[in-house]
């Protein structure tokens, strides 16, 4: 149990990282320069105030130089983080076996949806600096993994065409809807589904994603929550199927093959 709850306090110490990440780019502000600070103040935040979770209840959920309220985005980006890779820890048997490649992977990978997630959900923005180099990272590691198992040309073309169709399918979107159904930053949201997934898992996702979009709109709608010209942030749909699919695409496929056989 140890391992796990390293592997959970590592999750928030990135979730901390990734929160910086994610207040920072609206900003364009460097990630790598300047210590943390408040949102309101811009008071540099001291090393005791920085430690994940615990910092945001021991300050009472405020700053302590304004007084201001700090955003409940801190601690449950560090929470969700450090779950998610507690998850994938369990997932992989990281206990028996913590080389897994796999494992490592699919860390980088969540890493990245989160950021998507969250600025998408907070600033209805999805930033290339995350999903371009992202896109280089996911075709790079999957074609590397891919190719021990089958052609390397192969590989490229699963890759290429799992992309293709999820970045293809949002553009001819954009393009018919003048970019009022979807924003240009989905477009490279798809192009990096599908190579994070390759093919057919990008169905899997492409299908959850519009399948949990439709049932949360009529929900909002029906509690009043949103009209029907309200935006929707479809980047956190997107992000949170590919997530879904990249642990369980395969297992989804195969139950709905067995389905259909039935």
């Amino acid at each position: 149990m140890m391992i796990y709850l390293l592997i959970f306090i590592l999750g928030t110490l990135i979730g901390s990282f990734l929160n910086v990440v994610i207040c920072r780019l609206p900003e364009k502000r460097s990630i790598a320069r300047g210590r943390s600070s408040c949102p309101h103040c811009k008071a540099q935040i001291k090393f005791y105030d920085l430690i994940p979770i615990l910092s945001f209840f021991i300050c009472r959920q405020k700053c302590r130089q304004c007084g201001k309220k700090i955003s409940w985005q801190y601690p449950l980006v560090e929470f969700f983080t450090g779950l998610i890779f507690v998850f994938l820890a369990y997932k992989y048997d990281v206990a028996a076996d913590w080389a897994n490649v796999l494992f490592w992977r699919d860390l980088i990978f969540s890493s990245a949806l989160i950021v998507i997630f969250t600025t998408d959900l907070r600033y209805f923005l999805i930033f290339n600096v995350v999903t371009i180099p992202m896109m280089v990272v996911s075709f790079g590691a999957n074609l590397f993994l891919l190719s021990r198992s089958e052609d390397f040309l192969m590989a490229i073309l699963n890759l290429s065409l799992a992309g293709i169709i999820a970045g293809g399918f949002f553009f001819a979107q954009y393009q018919l809807s003048r970019g009022k159904w979807i924003g240009a930053g989905d477009i490279k949201l798809g192009f990096l589904m599908g190579f994070m997934l390759g093919w057919p898992n990008i169905l899997v996702a492409l299908f959850i994603a519009y399948v949990g979009g439709a049932v949360i709109s009529l929900l909002l709608l029906s509690l009043h929550k949103r009209n029907l010209k309200s935006e929707m942030p479809f980047g956190v749909f997107l992000s949170a199927a590919t997530f879904v699919a990249l642990v369980y695409g395969s297992r989804i496929i195969e139950w709905y093959l067995n389905f259909l056989s039935r």
